[in-house]
């Protein structure tokens, strides 16, 4: 920052060039496009699908509304824009709307600029300050957007024509900069109308002010739907100005939403007790979401969020602490016994449609267990636990639930060693008394959902028997 200009006349001699900021997010996207660099990190799923469009959205200088149900990453994308910009810009000192030093709009940059010239002082603005956002309330006024005139300083003196009398709004104040408005259909229409100018003839009116500020706005926007939200629409004209139209969706494939998940999810680990979450269980509660977007009996148009799963792992983990910390063990592995925890972070982020009152829980339990057996066939084969469904009938009974150590379920494998191949297909080489442990279990409800064993469910215990 010491080594910037830090005036006009330094600014000019340094041969910094000024460009409008969709052609700036432009030069930053081509050269990111060229070697094949994502144009943003974190977000995933989207590479052969949405990102290609918005790609040719910023390449062609288009404002951009993003549509999608909610937990599509709508507004990560949006705040992510900002890594598409310089990471320095330099505005006239003292500029309430980021007044490019070559060309000022504002009085107070004019009145600078033609009194000092090249002196002009400068500053600097990093590229997270060129970012604006507005969540659309039906409260949201024109005054918040656009401006409105500021009592104070006409109590200083000023007259009402004196354009410093104006308090600018979040849009001004955005001036070559990136703003957002999140879930636009919520504006009323009649502040929707006050965007029309900003998008197309790129200036503001404030109030009865005989002014134009040519604004250098890339305006995005979020919304859910038409067919989604009953509060409001977008105008028809307002809709029209915006270059592209990009609609989002939920994760395609199941390892897709177990990225995003092990992305996104906080650590479970505390102290020196480890939380270690298996793939397989990631997978149940991925899959979880995949057949509650399908499910007739969930509410598709408030949509599934990608955050039901991320919240779903979180409490899947949280149990398993929770139950390796009243059992004294060092290392906790997630079992089956600890999915009945993730009804209270489902049922909050879910719609269910049920014809019968109290029929929910039922309905997120059939969800769970359709979840556990997808992911069973997927990993065991019949092969694998042919011999272990003779063992069982030949009498062996096992036990499992949150009171039932991870000793205990090893010590089942040993006395049925048929389970050995089926729990080595699952662990991957771990052979941790939990891992094993949650191996086990996982083949026994597998083989229950599969109707091979019988379940007698009581409490936090379940007993598994020959059928």
């Amino acid at each position: 920052m010491t080594q910037l200009p830090a005036n006009i006349g330094e600014l000019r001699a340094s041969g910094w060039e000024s460009l409008p900021v969709k052609e700036e997010i432009r030069r930053n996207a081509v050269a990111r496009i060229s070697a094949n660099q994502p144009l943003f990190e974190g977000v995933l799923g989207y590479e052969d699908t949405v990102m290609p469009q918005l790609e040719n959205a910023l390449l062609a200088g288009h404002d951009v509304i993003f549509l999608g149900e909610r937990g599509q990453a709508k507004t990560r994308i949006i705040r992510s824009l900002t890594g598409l910009l310089d990471e320095w810009m330099p505005i006239v000192a003292g500029s309430e709307i980021n007044d490019d030093p070559f060309a000022p709009v504002s009085k107070h940059a004019r009145d600078l600029v033609a009194e000092q010239g090249d002196d002009t002082p400068i500053t600097w603005v990093h590229r997270d300050e060129r970012f604006g956002e507005k969540l659309a309330t039906p409260d949201t006024s024109i005054a918040d957007l656009i401006g409105e005139v500021d009592p104070i300083k006409v109590a200083e003196g000023r007259y009402l024509s004196d354009e410093l009398t104006l308090h600018y709004g979040l849009v001004p104040r955005t001036n070559r900069g990136i703003f957002a408005i999140n879930e636009i259909p919520d504006l009323a229409e009649r502040i929707q109308v006050g965007l029309l100018n900003v998008l197309e003839e790129r200036d503001v009116q404030i109030r009865g002010y005989k002014i134009r500020l040519p604004l250098d706005v890339m305006l995005v926007a979020s919304a859910n739907p038409d067919d989604y939200t009953n509060r409001g629409r977008i105008i028809t004209p307002l809709k029209d100005r915006f270059g592209s139209q990009i609609r989002t969706h939920y994760p395609l494939e199941v390892s897709t939403e177990v990225d995003i998940m092990r992305q996104e999810a906080r650590q479970s680990s505390v102290g020196d007790v480890k939380v270690t979450v298996p793939d397989y269980m990631e997978e149940v509660i991925a899959t979880l979401s995949h057949l509650a977007r399908q499910s007739t009996h969930v509410n598709q148009r408030s949509g599934v969020s990608v955050r039901l799963s991320v919240s779903n792992r979180e409490v899947l983990a949280a149990n398993a602490l929770r139950r390796g910390l009243r059992a004294g063990e060092r290392e906790v592995v997630p079992r089956i016994c600890d999915l009945a925890a993730i009804a209270a972070s489902t049922s909050g982020k879910i719609e269910i449609e049920s014809v019968e009152e109290g029929r929910e829980g039922m309905i997120l339990e059939n969800l769970v267990r359709a979840a556990v057996l997808t992911v069973y066939k997927e990993r065991i084969t019949p092969d694998q636990v042919r011999d272990v469904i003779g063992s069982f009938d030949d009498g062996t009974i096992a036990h499992t639930g949150e009171d039932v150590s991870s000793a205990d379920l090893v010590a089942l494998l040993e006395s049925v060693p048929a389970l050995a191949a089926a729990v080595q297909g699952l662990t991957g080489g771990n052979e941790s008394p939990a891992a094993v442990a949650a191996a086990v279990e996982f083949v026994l409800e597998g083989l229950h959902l599969s109707k091979r064993l019988n379940k007698d469910a009581a409490g936090n215990r379940s007993t598994y028997r020959a059928r």
